[in-house]
């Protein structure tokens, strides 16, 4: 990939947004996905509710939201020790009332509308997306674990991702080889293994 535009040989950092998430599996069955987003200025710089010294944090939000194997929400939990404002603590508990969702097609339009706009933070949200991606990963890895476990067993091998895959992207388009791959005998229904 050519840039049109040549880098100049001296840079200064001004800001720095940090988003980790990491998937866990609980002793009693359930799945952990935890999720923090960072923003740090390089400078000190004065915010409309309060200054924040170099290397300090605008943001700093944590959920933690608890999943079943079926990507269906059983708990999630909000914390925000740092934002722009004195009020955007104040949105925390409205992201309890994403517990019953399920990760998947239309996930984050169905997050819209419970925390979108006024309702939620415009940042925590954006986690949420991150997250969702974290935990269809974490479920992958367990597929790919108990795949594995049953090829060293002498079991038939099925395909470690699920049918929902198809078409979410150039390699599992429908008409792909990964899916003629995966799927000879054409497409099984979307039910989890």
């Amino acid at each position: 990939m050519t840039n049109s535009t040549p880098r100049s040989t001296a840079r200064t950092l001004l800001h720095t947004r940090w988003i980790e998430c990491r998937g866990y599996l609980r002793d009693d069955g359930l799945y952990d996905i935890e999720g923090r987003l960072q923003d740090l200025t390089n400078a000190a710089t004065d915010l409309p509710f309060h200054p924040v010294p170099p290397s300090g944090h605008i943001h700093d939000m944590h959920l933690v939201m608890t999943i079943d194997s079926d990507l269906l929400i059983r708990h999630i939990e909000a914390r925000m020790p740092t934002g722009a404002s004195p009020f955007c603590p104040d949105v925390v508990p409205a992201y309890r009332n994403l517990t019953g969702l399920r990760i998947g097609p239309g996930f984050i339009k169905a997050v819209k509308a419970v925390v979108g706009g006024v309702c939620g933070c415009t940042h925590m949200t954006e986690l949420l997306e991150r997250m969702a991606k974290t935990a269809m990963q974490t479920l992958f890895s367990t597929y790919r674990r108990q795949a594995s476990e049953r090829a060293a067993r002498g079991e038939q091998r099925r395909p470690a991702v699920r049918p929902w895959v198809i078409g979410t992207c150039h390699a599992y388009r429908e008409e792909g080889e990964a899916v003629r791959l995966l799927w000879p005998e054409g497409l099984p229904d979307a039910t989890p293994h």
